[in-house]
């Protein structure tokens, strides 16, 4: 096959005209742009956010297809949420300092902390996702999710003080509703019972009630599935169905003490 016939099959086949990975990479920029002039001391606020504002323009041509919906306002209604959304990022933070012991100073959980970090796209995405800006608060939270190990999709719904410890592998689906003061550990995922379109609009994913505390790599699945307040979910349980209120939920292994050895 000739050169030309191979770019002529290559051009054929890209059918996607909205496809623009220049998006993605525009995404990124704007969000670290974002992160910092809310929290380094070092970066000027008020001449960061006019660059802000230029760089969500362009967000806006490369990913409002939808004409019938226009975008051209919401930097304006995304601006007005930011110190909001700022305070709750910072109690975030304080829950981190008053829970973990290893924490040295407040300054880490902000530099060093994968946790934090993914919460706070997260959160920032989230007003973006409220606002129905199609894809870019996507970006940002998968963004996150390269650098940190933690899938929280911008839908979730989370309150105040929650604390992800040591981060890698969570998972937080579309639906899930998180509220005040939860703590969860690594590998956590807040799944759906199984996966078909039909369900898009449906909710999914569990609802997590208030000072509840979920150890590594447990699983809990279902729309319908509620963890009760004040809760404590052990280390690889399975979760399918609602636990009550003041719960301890645990996984206990099957262990098996070898006494002779194998003789072939």
């Amino acid at each position: 096959m000739s050169k030309e016939k191979i770019i002529a099959k290559i051009k054929a086949n890209k059918k996607q005209p909205n496809l623009r990975f220049r998006l993605k990479r525009q995404v990124e920029v704007f969000t670290d742009l974002l992160f910092l002039t809310l929290f380094d001391i070092e970066t000027p606020v008020t001449e960061n956010i006019d660059k802000l504002a230029l760089q969500f323009d362009e967000l806006v041509n490369l990913a409002c297809w939808n004409i019938e919906k226009p975008c051209s306002k919401i930097w304006e209604n995304y601006l007005e949420q930011l110190p909001d959304v700022l305070e709750s990022l910072n109690l975030d933070a304080e829950a981190i300092s008053d829970c973990d012991p290893a924490t040295q100073s407040i300054e880490e959980i902000y530099m060093a902390y994968p946790g934090f970090y993914a919460i706070a796209i997260y959160r920032l995405a989230h007003e973006l996702y409220k606002k129905g800006f199609p894809l870019v608060p996507r970006l940002m939270t998968e963004y996150a999710h390269r650098q940190t190990g933690v899938d929280i999709n911008p839908g979730a719904h989370i309150g105040k003080s929650f604390f992800i410890d040591h981060a890698t592998g969570v998972v937080i689906g579309e639906t899930a509703v998180i509220k005040d003061h939860v703590r969860i550990y690594q590998g956590v995922t807040l799944g759906a019972l199984y996966v078909a379109k039909h369900l898009k609009n449906t909710k999914r994913h569990p609802t997590i009630e208030e000072n509840v505390t979920i150890y590594a790599n447990a699983t809990i699945l279902g729309g319908e599935t509620v963890i009760g307040a004040n809760s404590v979910i052990g280390g690889n349980a399975w979760i399918t169905e609602s636990v009550p209120p003041n719960s301890t939920v645990f996984h206990t292994p099957k262990i098996k003490i070898k006494t002779k050895a194998n003789v072939s």
